[in-house]
């Protein structure tokens, strides 16, 4: 993968200090349920614009000169603004693969970011969107086994919306894999999804990757969900995504409505 020569010599302080993205960006959270405990098992950083535009704004700022600094300002800002907050579980920032040239290099930020704000390098998740468009799948797993190494989680988001077959899960062997809402929706009326995510849950309890269903919305999804076995759970029924804000456990009325 090929970058330009003035971005690989660029050092870990300007990513840390975000000058060369031109404009802020924000984060805002959003709960990952482990239905087992009842607890929160993580959150989702997603980008949000300087005035808390969404993330299709946002977006439409980034271009290939941008794209590395991009990456890089998000995982920072996740990272500074969850330790602000207070975070104690897992952190899960979405990364842009096609932006990293070098695994061992682009995560030096990463990991200075971290001890600057005091967060927990082993709690945090790196996750690659099935519709990021990969051009290099080695590159890929290069960048998942380096982070492997470091300690740090990766997942596979938005699974069964693309490209991507189940061949993918042997050869990335992501920590943890995000089926895509299209999966989810109405899934308790419609067998045949119900039969494609008992596949794909067969698949992920041989190499022991975690299976996350997001994007559920309905009471009769989540109850399909939960008898086929899927432990961790993300989406509005549960709670959207607040800016610069953690939904704790004892705000969501769901959990609090469980008879133990």
């Amino acid at each position: 993968m090929d970058f330009p020569e003035e971005i690989k010599q660029q050092t870990c302080a300007d990513c840390l200090s975000g000058v060369s993205l031109g404009f802020r960006i924000r984060m805002a959270f959003q709960p990952i349920i482990d239905w087992q405990t009842r607890k929160i098992f993580a959150y989702e950083a997603l980008v949000r614009g300087p005035e808390g535009q969404g993330a299709g704004w946002v977006f439409e700022q980034i271009n290939e000169t941008n794209k590395y600094y991009f990456d890089q300002a998000c995982r920072i800002t996740a990272i500074k603004t969850a330790a602000e907050l207070g975070c104690d579980t897992f952190l899960s920032i979405n990364f842009l693969p096609n932006a990293v040239y070098n695994p061992l290099t682009c995560i030096k930020a990463t990991i200075e970011a971290a001890h600057l704000y005091n967060f927990d390098l082993k709690k945090l998740i790196f996750e690659v969107t099935e519709g990021e468009n990969i051009i290099d799948k080695a590159h890929l797993r290069n960048i998942f086994q380096s982070y492997a190494q470091f300690g740090f989680l990766t997942a596979i988001d938005d699974y069964g919306a693309g490209y991507t077959h189940i061949s993918w899960l042997s050869e990335l062997k992501p920590h943890v894999l995000k089926l895509d809402m299209s999966l989810i929706r109405d899934i308790d009326k419609d067998p045949l999804k119900q039969a494609q995510i008992r596949e794909i849950k067969a698949q992920c309890d041989l190499q022991c990757t975690q299976l996350l269903a997001e994007g559920i919305e309905t009471q009769e999804e989540l109850s399909c969900l939960t008898e086929m076995g899927i432990r961790y759970l993300q989406g509005y029924l549960f709670a959207r995504p607040t800016l610069e804000h953690l939904t704790t456990a004892s705000d969501i009325e769901l959990l609090q409505a469980i008879d133990w």
